[in-house]
C-alpha cells in the first residue's frame, strides 16, 4: 500500500497536507464512479471527512457542494450527513412546433449532454445566476471523466447581471439594507466559479481545450437563453412572485423567480424555417450584447 494512505473503515485516509475542496471533492467523485459509496447511502460525517483529509469541516462542506452541484450528492447541510444521489438516464426533450416546454431543471440537462457529444462544444447562456446551467454540466462532465465524452474544446460565454446595478428582481418590497442583492452575488460568483473550475479542470485531467468568459449586463434579463453548438435555442421566461422568505435569519417580502422552474422552450435548426430563425436571431442577439453594452465580470467581486 502507498505510505501516504491507510484505509480507514473502508475509505482512503489522505495524508497530504492542505487538500482542497476540489482535491476532496474529485476524492469522493471517484468513489461515488467505482461505486464504492452507491446510490441512497449516507456520506460519512463533515467530522469524519474533516479527520481523513486533514482539513476543517469548512472545506469539507465546500466539497460536498461542489458535489450536489454535479447532483451526486444530496442534503448537504450542517446537520446529518449527505446522501448519494440516483442520477436518472436523461431523456431527450423533442423540439419543434410540437415540442412541449419543460422545467428548466428537467429540460437542461439532457440537451446540454448532447451538445458535449460534439468534437467542438459551444455554449452560450443568458441568464440571472448560472444554477441551471451548472447543474446540468454535471452530468456531461462525469461523462468526460469516465470516458464517454471526448470533446476536444469547449467554449463557454456566460451573460449575467453587473452587481452595480438595482436588480428589477429578485428585490425587496420594501428596503432591506441591500441585504438580498449581497446574497444574490454570492451566489451568482460561487455557482459561476464552480461552473467554470469544473470545465476548465478537464483541461488538467483530459487536455480539453475549454475557455470560459463571463460578462455583465447593465439591467436585469426578463428571460433566459441558452445557445448550444449555434444549432440550438433553449428560452424561457423569469416569472415573477411575490413571496416571503427567511435570509439570514430575517424574513423578507420580495419579489422573486425560480428560474430552475421556469418552462424551457427547444427550438433547433433542423425542425424547420420558422425554429432556424429563432435560433439565428437569438445568436444575433446574445452577440450584439456581448460585444457592446456588457462589461467584464469579476466573479470575485
Amino acid at each position: 500500500m502507498d505510505p501516504e494512505h491507510a484505509s480507514v473503515g473502508g475509505r482512503t485516509r489522505s495524508r497530504q497536507p492542505h487538500a482542497s475542496p476540489r482535491d476532496i471533492a474529485d476524492a469522493l467523485r471517484d468513489r461515488i464512479r467505482s461505486g464504492v459509496l452507491r446510490a441512497g447511502q449516507r456520506m460519512p460525517t463533515q467530522a469524519e471527512l474533516a479527520v481523513e483529509f486533514g482539513v476543517e469541516r469548512g472545506v469539507v462542506r465546500q466539497a460536498l457542494r461542489i458535489l450536489q452541484t454535479e447532483q451526486l450528492l444530496t442534503n448537504v447541510s450542517k446537520g446529518s450527513p449527505a446522501t448519494v444521489a440516483s442520477v436518472p438516464e436523461p431523456v431527450r426533450l423533442p423540439a419543434g412546433p410540437a415540442a412541449p416546454p419543460q422545467p428548466t431543471m428537467v429540460g437542461l440537462a439532457p440537451r446540454i449532454a448532447e451538445a458535449f457529444a460534439a468534437p467542438h462544444v459551444r455554449i452560450d447562456a443568458l441568464c440571472l445566476t448560472s444554477v441551471s446551467l451548472t447543474m446540468a454540466v454535471g452530468e456531461p462532465v462525469r461523462q468526460i471523466h469516465a470516458g464517454r465524452l471526448k470533446p476536444a474544446k469547449i467554449d463557454v460565454r456566460v451573460l449575467m447581471p453587473s452587481r452595480d446595478i438595482d436588480l428589477a428582481f429578485p428585490a425587496p418590497v420594501a428596503d432591506d439594507g441591500g441585504l438580498l442583492h449581497r446574497r444574490w452575488l454570492v451566489q451568482r460568483n460561487a455557482q459561476g466559479m464552480v461552473l467554470q473550475q469544473n470545465l476548465l479542470a478537464l483541461y488538467a485531467t483530459h487536455g480539453v481545450d475549454v475557455h470560459v468568459s463571463f460578462r455583465a449586463l447593465p439591467f436585469t434579463p426578463p428571460v433566459k437563453l441558452y445557445l448550444l453548438n449555434d444549432s440550438e435555442a433553449l428560452f424561457a421566461y423569469y416569472t415573477l412572485l411575490r413571496r416571503e422568505r427567511e435570509i439570514e435569519h430575517e424574513h423578507l417580502e420580495l419579489y422573486d423567480a425560480d428560474g430552475t422552474r421556469s418552462m424551457l422552450f427547444a427550438f433547433e435548426r433542423r425542425a424547420g424555417q420558422r425554429d432556424a430563425a429563432f435560433v439565428e436571431q437569438s445568436r444575433l442577439w446574445f452577440d450584439a450584447l456581448w460585444e457592446t453594452i456588457s462589461s467584464e465580470l469579476l466573479l470575485s467581486s
